[in-house]
Order: structure tokens, then sequence, then C-alpha cells
């Protein structure tokens, strides 16, 4: 730092006073870049005019398998039920309630809605008759839906078509959850004959 030569006729009231204007203009200087640096960061969310910002930062943790290039684990062909799914629907019955969930192939289970919980309870008549399963049906659906889950695999069979599975299954489907997930994609090879459209080109 350049400290001017001090002549006589100044004191050390006048030195304290030239330093104390260094470090306040030194704090400004710092504020000021603090703020440029805020500003930048929220560019990408905060745009004039309600423009789309070319800056974008996806969060979502399933992105990958959204754009069906995340790994997805083939198992075994002789298995049943397989384990060639992402999310995966499961119902379980038991003497007085019924339960559905997903799981993910490495987390678990991640979502489930049972006729035992209380919202759902209060306003059936019985937990485990057809009305059940049903509104069950209803109600998982829009927990899928709240939560970005919109497609996942399902290897449940209906014993009977006009049954309480059924019609469970059918309740979720025009819930808006479609119950067969996509392929993954794979690397085309130079030897291929199909050439499938990339899932990120796809403008949907």
């Amino acid at each position: 730092m350049f400290v001017p030569k001090l002549t006589s006729q100044k004191t050390t009231k006048n030195l304290s006073s030239y330093f104390l204007e260094k470090m306040l203009n030194f704090r400004y200087n710092t504020n000021k870049l603090i703020n440029e640096l805020r500003l930048h960061r929220s560019a990408s969310t905060v745009t004039p005019k309600n423009e789309v910002s070319p800056i974008f930062t996806n969060r979502n943790p399933r992105n990958l398998e959204r754009m069906r290039i995340a790994y997805k684990p083939d198992g075994y062909h002789v298995e049943a039920p397989g384990r060639n799914y992402w999310h995966k629907l499961l119902l379980h019955s038991s003497g007085r309630y019924v339960t559905a969930s997903v799981h993910h192939f490495e987390g678990g289970e991640i979502l489930r809605t049972s006729t035992s919980d209380w919202a759902l309870k209060k306003q059936l008549y019985k937990t485990n008759d057809t009305a059940a399963y049903i509104n069950l049906g209803r109600v998982f659906a829009q927990r899928c839906l709240q939560s970005g889950l919109i497609e996942m695999s399902c290897y449940i069979d209906a014993p009977n078509p006009n049954g309480k599975v059924a019609l469970f299954l059918k309740a979720v489907e025009d819930g808006g959850v479609c119950l067969k997930e996509p392929t993954q994609f794979k690397p085309i090879r130079p030897w291929d004959l199909e050439r499938p459209e990339k899932p990120w080109e796809v403008t949907e």
C-alpha cells in the first residue's frame, strides 16, 4: 500500500484518518464485489421481462432415468418377476388393510399409500373391499404425480379381470400413471440396423 510522505505539519490524527479512509474504501469494494457475485449466481433464475434464461441447473436426482440413459438392471431372464425396472409398483393385502408402494431398484421404498392411513381410512366403510381398492388407486396415483412419478413397472397379475386388483390398476392408470416404463437407451453401434431417436433430442 502506498503511503504518502508525511510532512512536519501532518499529525498522527491525519495519519489515522488516511488509513481509516483506505479501510472504508476497501470494505466498500468488497461488499460491491460480493453483491455482484450474488447477482451473477441468481441470473439463472431471475431474468428481466419474463425471458427464459439460457442457464438451467437440473437438480432432479432422477433426471437420467427420465432421459432413459441411467443404469437399469437386467437381472436374469428366468426370474419372475424380473428386475428390469427403475421403479416398481407393489401391492400388498393383509387381513384388514391394503398397501400400495413404489420401490426403486437402489433406494427401496420411496412412496407408500395404505388404507390404514387415517385420511383415507375415515372415508371408507371397509378397508379391504372393492371401494377401498378403487379409492386406494386414486389416492396412490395422485401422490405419485405430486412426487413426479408418472411411469413405473408393474408385475402384478390380476386373477380376475373385474376383480379388486384389476380395478385398482385401472384406477391408477386413470389417475395419470403409466404402468409401463420405457426401455433404456443404449449406445448405437456402427453395425446396428436401427437408429432410434436420442431421448435428449426429443422436444415434447
